[in-house]
């Protein structure tokens, strides 16, 4: 859903892009630094039952996933390297967020059932990443499904600033009720996909 957003969050990475490359950084350095605090921030906020905190700091940060990308392309550095990194440095930055989140149900928020649902949709939001690059690797072109990696993470992060600042306890269940769901769904979705596009490959005469 929120992909059709990219071009304008483009635009609006480009003056810290710069301010960046004009300290001398390179977008590696922000990829890293980006990971880093994202995942301090998950570990420590969440599982101390500071929500609303957690979520502030995390979307900070979260902000270098744009910046970059927008330095490398300012600076004409795209790489291959810098595709690998970014990628995964994304699923280290994922896990830790929603892990905070199991661990905050497995302390402060008190409820196994919850711990293990949010175990759950961090496991398949992996899966949902996994599925698609190994497609890719194969050789097929994976596209869309339900819920993109942006949008499970945008709700839960919304979900749980709301939950902090106004004591909202349902909310958070949901997001990770949904984000179960999406990224099940999309993991059959882009299964789908790449089995479709395997039966019409092994179709075809060698």
């Amino acid at each position: 859903m929120l992909e059709r957003f990219r071009a304008g969050w483009a635009t609006a990475m480009t003056p810290p892009a710069k301010l960046f490359i004009a300290l001398h950084l390179s977008p590696d350095m922000i990829t890293w630094a980006g990971t880093f605090f994202t995942v301090a921030a998950a570990l420590v906020c969440f599982p101390l039952g500071w929500l609303w905190q957690g979520a502030l700091i995390i979307t900070a940060f979260l902000f270098s996933d744009g910046i970059d990308g927008q330095m490398a392309r300012m600076l004409g550095r795209k790489s291959t390297w810098g595709a690998f990194l970014d990628s995964s440095l994304d699923r280290i930055g994922d896990g830790a967020v929603f892990g905070g989140i199991v661990l905050y149900y497995a302390g402060p928020g008190h409820s196994q059932v919850w711990a293990g649902i949010a175990l759950g949709a961090l496991v398949m939001g992996q899966v949902t990443s996994y599925v698609k690059a190994r497609g890719e690797a194969l050789g097929i072109q994976v596209r869309g499904g339900l819920a993109a990696r942006a949008d499970r993470l945008v709700l839960l992060l919304v979900a749980a600033f709301f939950t902090g600042v106004f004591d909202l306890p349902w909310l958070l269940p949901i997001a990770l009720c949904w984000g179960f769901f999406a990224s099940t769904v999309t993991v059959g979705q882009r299964m789908a996909q790449v089995a479709a596009a395997s039966a019409e490959r092994d179709r075809l005469p060698l």
